[in-house]
């Protein structure tokens, strides 16, 4: 189905906690396991990966950097590096209660129901107006009102195009419709959460893909790199 489109919730305290560590002592830390109780705890309805996977990401970037002061503040270290972005991106990582992660081309059909128009390009999907389009409309709907809405739409989209809604005839139709209420759900859930808690950051990146193009304005990771974490935040 191609690339995943992620919304990753990051706990801003959390991250700028770590950015104040030396970066040989989160090295330390990491290895021994030692940052596990400060990390937000794991939501359930998001993605997120396990702990030691999250210090395993980050170790093996580390290592692999060999011309940096590692007895610097990581905020002070991680400028100098030069794919410092995705170190900041582990970092985030680890300071978050999890993700919502979706294929793009469902992306389309979700963000086309929630903002009452098409969604004409890929870029679109990451664009800062879209999410802040985003943002603005989903607190309009409830959950369950969103999911119900997707649904339809995604059903009468396929009935224009002559495809069957009988899961006898095609066993695609009942996993791709849970796939659906799932993915929605979890999307009102995710972005209530960002609506609902301060100490939150919503940072939109396409998985796989440079660290530099995630996050929006001063959230982008590159100006977080430049420019530090914003003072008002």
């Amino acid at each position: 189905m191609g690339l995943e489109l992620v919304l990753l919730l990051v706990d801003k305290p959390k991250l700028a906690s770590l950015l104040e560590r030396t970066w040989h002592d989160v090295d330390v830390a990491m290895e021994a396991a030692e940052l596990r109780p400060a990390r937000p705890k794991a939501d359930g309805r998001l993605v997120r990966p396990f702990d030691i996977d999250a210090e395993a990401e980050w170790l093996d970037w580390s290592e692999a950097q060999t011309d940096v002061d590692r007895s610097l503040p990581l905020h002070a270290s991680l400028p100098t590096c030069e794919d410092g972005e995705e170190g900041l991106l582990h970092l985030m990582r680890w300071a978050s209660p999890g993700s919502w992660e979706v294929w793009e081309g469902r992306a389309f059909l979700y963000f086309d129901v929630l903002l009452g128009r098409d969604v004409a390009h890929v870029d679109d999907l990451y664009a800062e107006s879209t999410w802040s389009a985003i943002r603005e409309e989903a607190g309009k709907r409830t959950e369950t009102e969103l999911v119900e809405a997707v649904v339809l739409d995604w059903m009468q989209r396929r009935e224009a195009l002559g495809e069957t809604l009988d899961e006898h005839r095609d066993p695609r139709i009942l996993p791709t419709h849970e796939a659906h209420v799932r993915a929605t759900g979890s999307l009102s859930y995710a972005l209530s959460r960002l609506s609902a808690e301060g100490n939150l950051v919503g940072i939109v990146g396409r998985e796989h893909l440079t660290a530099t193009a995630w996050g929006h304005g001063a959230w982008n990771l590159t100006n977080l790199l430049h420019d530090g974490l914003p003072s008002s935040e």
